[in-house]
């Protein structure tokens, strides 16, 4: 193996996981968000003799994950029905209590569209800019700004005692 073979393993080795969190952030499932992780180190390996230093590669490979994110939006829409109603429960110290509350707040998150969810990933997870993500996500700064606003508005109605949660969490 040549050394920028041995750059590409350790980069796949070291970087996937992170990868694969914001993946699943994305696309809100772990199968798909696998797919997504798979065909980015299948790019990023295709032009890594492009990439000019081999720390650039997690941005490279985080760009095409959000562009093929990008075009799963432009595909035919298929409606999917979450079973069962979202109903947060307090957090507390018990451990069952806070596995309900990620599994309310991941419902929540699966009600977003496509696009509401990149730009909530991009701007709270990832901590971007505005023109970050729009340049990312290859959209104008105003439709970042869009879909923020309507996604936290979604996600405010469906879950109006979050903020109290965390604010619980935090003392």
């Amino acid at each position: 193996m040549d050394a920028r073979e041995a750059d590409y393993a350790h980069f796949v080795r070291t970087r996937t996981y992170a990868l694969l969190r914001s993946a699943y952030l994305l696309t809100g499932d772990q199968f798909l968000a696998e797919d997504l992780v798979q065909e980015a180190l299948a790019r990023t390996h295709r032009a890594w003799h492009r990439l000019e230093r081999p720390e650039h590669a997690e941005a490279y490979a985080r760009k095409v994950m959000y562009h093929a994110q990008v075009s799963l939006w432009r595909r035919p829409k298929v409606a999917e029905v979450l079973p069962g109603e979202l109903d947060p429960e307090p957090a507390g110290d018990d451990p069952a209590e806070e596995a309900v509350q990620r599994v309310t707040l991941r419902r929540a998150l699966l009600t977003l569209t496509a696009k509401q969810r990149a730009v909530i990933v991009l701007r709270f997870f990832e901590d971007r800019t505005e023109a970050e993500a729009a340049r990312l996500l290859g959209v104008s700064i105003s439709t970042v700004k869009t879909q923020t606003r309507r996604a936290l508005e979604r996600l405010r109605a469906l879950l109006p005692d979050l903020r109290v949660l965390t604010r619980e969490r935090r003392r």
